[in-house]
């Protein structure tokens, strides 16, 4: 039947996802994409739009797949705001782990490429760390943790996530990155 998608549109953004993850914004070409995603060109446009609203599409995906994992590990009663840190910080050296997806994080090489996004893609990245930051801080608050330490510890355990996602890029080992992510027992 003409005009009918032969294709499963849920499975290519999956795999656009994991082209602009692996690549970051600037290097994930048409041609990448559609390799990665076996898709022509007509085909990439006519179902997501520009680059930069299939971007926004996978981001989005990226966020609906991995932050229900740190919502998860945060909900419920934590014992005090390190235990909080700790548990999400597991989300974030399991996803690293996961030989199905590349190294780092798509959000991270998201911000390290703002300058290259469109401006409705760079609102929707500062969005998305937003979220997560405000996700945390909320997390540490019923924790036991003060108003400012709860926003000077989420903004702290932020940037350690994102500095695990860069250095599993560079290559350090599981070990390593623990070792970053090893919460103090004063916390």
């Amino acid at each position: 039947m003409a005009g009918r998608k032969q294709f499963d549109v849920d499975e290519a953004l999956r795999r656009a996802m994991l082209v602009f993850w692996q690549w970051g914004y600037s290097e994930a070409s048409i041609e990448r994409l559609s390799e990665g995603t076996g898709l022509g060109r007509g085909s990439l446009y006519a179902t997501f739009g520009d680059k930069g609203a299939l971007f926004r599409r996978s981001l989005a995906r990226y966020a609906e797949t991995y932050h229900p994992l740190y919502e998860r590990a945060l909900a419920g009663s934590h014992p005090g705001p390190g235990a909080a840190v700790a548990a999400f910080l597991r989300v974030t050296l399991d996803r690293i782990a996961d030989p199905a997806v590349p190294d780092g994080c798509l959000l991270t090489m998201s911000v390290a490429q703002l300058p290259a996004l469109d401006a409705e893609s760079q609102a929707m990245v500062r969005a998305t760390v937003v979220r997560l930051r405000t996700m945390l801080e909320q997390a540490l608050l019923a924790a036991g943790a003060g108003e400012p330490g709860a926003a000077e510890l989420a903004l702290r355990t932020l940037a350690t996530n994102k500095s695990l996602a860069v250095l599993s890029r560079a290559g350090f080992s599981p070990e390593d990155l623990a070792t970053v992510a090893r919460v103090p027992e004063t916390t």
